[in-house]
């Protein structure tokens, strides 16, 4: 995130501070993909609602941490200031000592690694491995001499960690297996959690260009960056249709159709706009694509495998 001309914005205060720290609207791209994985298991086999809650609090715990390593390392590249839109604002706001921030990060990863052991230990330790790979992305995407979010392969990785593989760990975790339909059925939430970097990254353009950043937005433009989250709003939705089609999954599925005012609502949001707090409601509505149409795609396997 960083600095823009928008009218600075006023400190939070009390457990508002900490609770803004994780960025809150951020995280249904955390929880929704471990609800979807652990749906899909249930048409082969019962619940173990201790390695649902497990993962979904490691999963949580690393995204937060996430968010708060982006907070400490773009604070220290001179990325943010009190004017800066989307962020938690604990240290350019709210006074929080920047080293307070990047511990309290990696006591979120240290939660995460003893939530990770349990799971471990409840199905496989390979997931020990892929957990830590994880865990290197998430502290990789802002920190280290190349962050993954300056390059225009933001988007892809963030949807493919958060997306397939977190559907897949939560899904094989319950089932110890892994099918395709189910990396199908995670292909849409890689793209739409990759729509919301995408998101961030149109209302942070200026910005991200004139400190040297080269995101996807800034190498095709601001029009160009706006036609590709359609194509990738679009795409999400096809590719449900698709599978219907192909008998790979239930045509329950299409029930994520409900949420397709939502993108629209998006696109149309970040049409015309330059300053990032009028792309606000655009962003919004980018991320409650992803949440909507991830809860509906799980409903409608539950009144499948239930009706």
């Amino acid at each position: 995130m960083n600095a823009q001309s928008s009218p600075a914005i006023h400190p939070d205060k009390g457990w508002r501070i900490w609770w803004q720290l994780t960025r809150p609207h951020t995280l249904t791209a955390g929880f929704v993909p471990v609800i979807l994985g652990t749906v899909l298991a249930l048409g082969k086999t019962r619940i173990d609602l201790m390695l649902f809650a497990a993962m979904m609090v490691a999963t949580l715990l690393i995204q937060a941490a996430a968010n708060m390593f982006n907070e400490y390392y773009d604070f220290k590249r001179g990325l943010d200031n009190e004017h800066s839109v989307g962020i938690g604002g604990a240290i350019v706001r709210n006074d929080v000592k920047p080293k307070t921030v990047l511990h309290l990060a990696l006591a979120f990863f240290g939660a995460a690694i003893l939530f990770g052991a349990y799971i471990c230990a409840e199905s496989s330790w390979w997931i020990a491995l892929i957990g830590s790979v994880c865990m290197l992305v998430a502290y990789l995407y802002t920190a280290g001499p190349f962050p993954i979010s300056s390059t225009p392969l933001g988007e892809l990785i963030s949807g493919f960690f958060m997306g397939v593989i977190i559907i897949l760990l939560s899904f094989f975790i319950q089932t110890k297996t892994i099918t395709w339909p189910i990396v199908f059925v995670s292909i849409p939430i890689m793209i739409l959690i990759g729509a919301i970097m995408l998101s961030n990254n149109i209302r942070d353009l200026d910005g991200d260009k004139a400190n040297g950043r080269k995101t996807i937005a800034i190498l095709l433009g601001r029009k160009g960056a706006i036609i590709l989250l359609a194509v990738m709003f679009a795409l999400s939705y096809l590719w449900m249709v698709g599978l219907v089609l192909f008998g790979v999954v239930t045509p329950w599925v299409l029930l994520v159709l409900v949420s397709a005012p939502k993108p629209v609502r998006a696109i149309k949001g970040f049409i015309g706009k330059s300053e990032p707090i009028q792309m606000l409601p655009a962003m919004k509505a980018t991320a409650q694509t992803n949440t909507i149409f991830g809860l509906l795609l799980s409903i409608s396997f539950l009144v499948d495998h239930f009706f």
